[in-house]
């Protein structure tokens, strides 16, 4: 049996509850451990039966009680967003996942980070250049950590009905956008395929059209 031990679920629905709500219907086997900040949400996942704690990814003492209890042998998955980029929080996630001999990490980030960073438009690197540059240093701990790893960077991320055309590109420029639920079953396969490879790949969906 797999264990997750996800954060960066949130009531938005995002990314990390989708790899949630997809890991529930395709690998039931699997056990899920999630961290939410809002106590009412937290119900609502321990309700469809998924292992939650409430508290913040930034108290280092609450994740490393979170990765002793996950194991040695789970598979972090980190899909922590927002305008700051939560560099912090990721740090302390690999730090402790680290102390606690936790051996790999999936890390989701955005397009722009690290090499990609040039791909960046002038316009985009003002609007969200800063959580970018945030991401980034949480690549770079994660890339010189002792973990497996693999870094996802999608494109804009929207809501809607999996197409199962997304793709993962290395050292391409690509720009495009990628629904949340077929970012999560990428995560969700290349866990269950143990494709880490300590890689960070660009993830976008040809499929949807780019409207300016």
């Amino acid at each position: 049996m797999k264990t997750l031990l996800i954060f960066g679920v949130s009531p938005k629905q995002g990314t990390g509850y989708q790899v949630l709500q997809l890991v529930k219907q395709s690998h039931p086997d699997w056990h899920c451990i999630t961290l939410a900040r809002d106590n009412t949400f937290a119900k609502q996942l321990v309700n469809q039966g998924i292992e939650t704690y409430v508290g913040d990814a930034t108290d280092r003492v609450l994740v490393k009680q979170l990765c002793d209890l996950a194991g040695t042998d789970s598979t972090i998955v980190s899909t922590l967003g927002g305008e700051t980029g939560n560099y912090q929080a990721q740090r302390i996630i690999i730090d402790c996942a680290e102390q606690t001999g936790i051996k790999q990490m999936v890390l989701v980030t955005s397009l722009g980070c690290g090499d990609s960073w040039a791909t960046l438009s002038a316009r985009a690197k003002q609007a969200f250049g800063h959580a970018v540059r945030e991401k980034s240093l949480a690549e770079t701990w994660l890339q010189t950590s002792k973990l497996n790893f693999l870094i996802l960077r999608p494109g804009g991320l929207r809501d809607g009905e999996m197409t199962q055309n997304a793709q993962c590109y290395y050292q391409q420029e690509v720009h495009g956008f990628i629904h949340r639920i077929d970012l999560a079953k990428i995560i969700i396969d290349k866990i269950a395929n143990h494709e880490f490879g300590n890689c960070a790949y660009s993830v976008v969906d040809p499929s949807l059209t780019i409207t300016y």
